[in-house]
């Protein structure tokens, strides 16, 4: 096979044909002469809109592949890699007992499908309901106000992922095709192929549910056992080394392994992790709002054009450094998505971004965050979930138990709004009207109304005073690391943090491959369990 890179064509023309005809052309050779093409990549080029362009990589199957390369000498030519993830076992200890999972988010499941898959039989121990229950619980909070502390936006088959919009790409650099692995894992489970090269790869929470349950299946399948309502409450060693676990505070399951998957809010995990002598460290994150578009404004900015019928609604990602040193920047933004209640405690608030395959809510929304350290709310380990959830019940507090929502000129202003300007308001969740400034130290306000007008500038329109923002976005990333070796093991043997609760991860993609990692660790000191 051939690759070719640069194969430019006009989004509103791109089709099999004209791809088949400018690799053609590229290669000198004519169109019936390729026997076969596939995407690598694609991505879109809106440098000079309205006039939009798709940019692709692309494989070619063509007779006599070295004649054709040594005729067209281009550095956008050349022999199509050999990519191959290679999980290897060259452990020598025997496993006494199966190795347990905690968490069924992106990193706890694909750790498990790497183990599973080289017969490890590991059990994946999950706090909250099977994702079909789990659905019926978010539904109860967002219709009826009702709060299952362990099944939620936050807890439950899939992770906080599964009710997030989806997205997949990542700034991890993977020479061993861990990324590739992952994506293809999703496709086998029913994602669509177009993950596989879309530079902005997407799945949406309405398609991830069923992906996650196949992922399930076929993890089970191949010896894994998944325990859902089944909480982590103790860990059990001896010199150092694992010997078992306590689950819901009554039972004990010996075991050699446990890989820590927990997500970024377990906190009551945290806690007792902390009070265990595990390893752990306060780390920076950072907390801030979410703001409301319409999304033909967005498309208007990235694309020239508000609506089409063939380009995606569009992104965006904004970096401002504001005068008080504080960065401040958009993230998680969700293209026709929605602002949804994601609370995992009782009397505390929190939200996040949500869209479905479609991205078709009619509005954008993004987290404007705003960043903060161990100088803001100490170095004790548990000092920054402290610091989450004191704004977390003031955002309870300011919207009565909904999400507290705000024109952005009155969070200006710092004034009450009472009505919606020209932007429906979009959210899964109740909501009502709360000063938000009431919410933040005046540091974090501040810096978000100057990154908001910064952000007006690349975007326009962007700080209109009629943008609906809501609060509080505080889960952007664990507020805690816990720490591990080279090998990816915490201080006490047979411990091996991993993914985004963890601090190893940020995003879906990345946990998943930091899952895969811990798996090739694992398989690097043991051999599959045999019993």
């Amino acid at each position: 096979m051939i690759r070719l890179r640069q194969i430019k064509i006009n989004v509103f023309e791109s089709s099999k044909e004209q791809i088949l005809e400018k690799c053609a052309k590229k290669l000198k050779i004519k169109p019936v002469d390729i026997k076969s093409i596939s995407i690598i990549k694609r991505s879109i080029d809106a440098r000079k809109k309205p006039d939009l362009y798709y940019v692709y990589e692309i494989d070619i199957e063509v007779e006599n592949e070295l004649k054709v390369l040594t005729d067209v000498k281009s550095s956008d030519i050349f022999l199509k890699p050999i990519y191959k993830y290679n999980f290897q076992i060259t452990g020598k200890t025997m496993l006494t007992n199966r190795p347990i999972i905690v968490g069924s988010g992106p990193a706890g499941l694909f750790c498990a499908y790497m183990l599973a898959m080289n017969n490890y039989k590991p059990i994946i121990i999950e706090r909250g309901q099977d994702v079909d229950k789990r659905i019926l619980d978010v539904e109860n909070l967002w219709k009826k106000g009702i709060l299952n502390p362990n099944s939620n936006v936050q807890f439950g088959e899939g992770g906080a992922g599964t009710f997030s919009d989806g997205k997949l790409n990542t700034l991890v650099k993977d020479p061993l095709n861990r990324h590739r692995k992952v994506f293809e894992i999703f496709v086998e489970a029913g994602a669509p192929e177009e993950i596989l090269y879309d530079s902005k790869p997407h799945i949406g929470t309405d398609l991830l549910r069923n992906i996650i349950k196949n992922i399930r299946r076929k993890i089970i399948s191949m010896g894994g056992e998944f325990r859902f309502n089944t909480c982590l409450t103790d860990i059990i060693y001896d010199n150092k080394h694992l010997v078992g676990i306590k689950v819901n505070n009554n039972q004990i399951i010996n075991t050699d392994i446990l890989v820590l998957a927990i997500g970024h809010s377990a906190r009551d995990t945290f806690k007792m992790l902390s009070e265990s002598s595990i390893n752990m460290q306060s780390k920076p994150f950072a907390v801030g709002i979410r703001i409301q578009h319409p999304q033909d404004l967005i498309n208007k900015s990235q694309y020239g054009v508000e609506s089409h019928t063939i380009l995606p609604n569009a992104s965006y990602k904004l970096t401002h450094k504001a005068s008080n040193a504080r960065g401040v920047y958009t993230f998680c933004m969700c293209p026709g998505g929605y602002v949804v209640n994601a609370s995992s405690e009782k009397n505390m608030l929190a939200i996040n971004g949500m869209s479905n395959y479609k991205r078709d809510s009619g509005n954008a929304n993004s987290a404007v965050i705003v960043t903060v350290n161990p100088d803001d709310f100490g170095d004790d380990v548990m000092a920054g979930v402290e610091f989450q959830r004191d704004l977390e019940q003031k955002s309870f507090i300011e919207g009565k138990g909904n999400i507290p929502v705000q024109l952005y000129g009155d969070f200006k202003n710092n004034k009450l709004s009472n009505h919606f300007g020209n932007i429906k308001p979009v959210f899964k969740g109740n909501y009502t009207f709360g000063n938000i400034r009431n919410i933040f130290p005046n540091y974090i306000n501040d810096a978000l109304i100057e990154g908001i007008e910064s952000f007006s500038k690349k975007i326009k329109g962007y700080a209109t005073d009629d943008a609906i923002i809501a609060g509080v976005e505080s889960r952007t990333s664990s507020p805690i690391k816990i720490i591990r070796d080279e090998f990816c093991e915490s201080n006490i043997k047979g411990i091996y943090p991993a993914g985004e609760g963890a601090g190893y991860a940020g995003g879906i993609t990345s946990a998943a491959i930091d899952g895969i990692i811990v798996a090739e660790n694992i398989a690097k000191i043991y051999k599959s369990y045999e019993k």
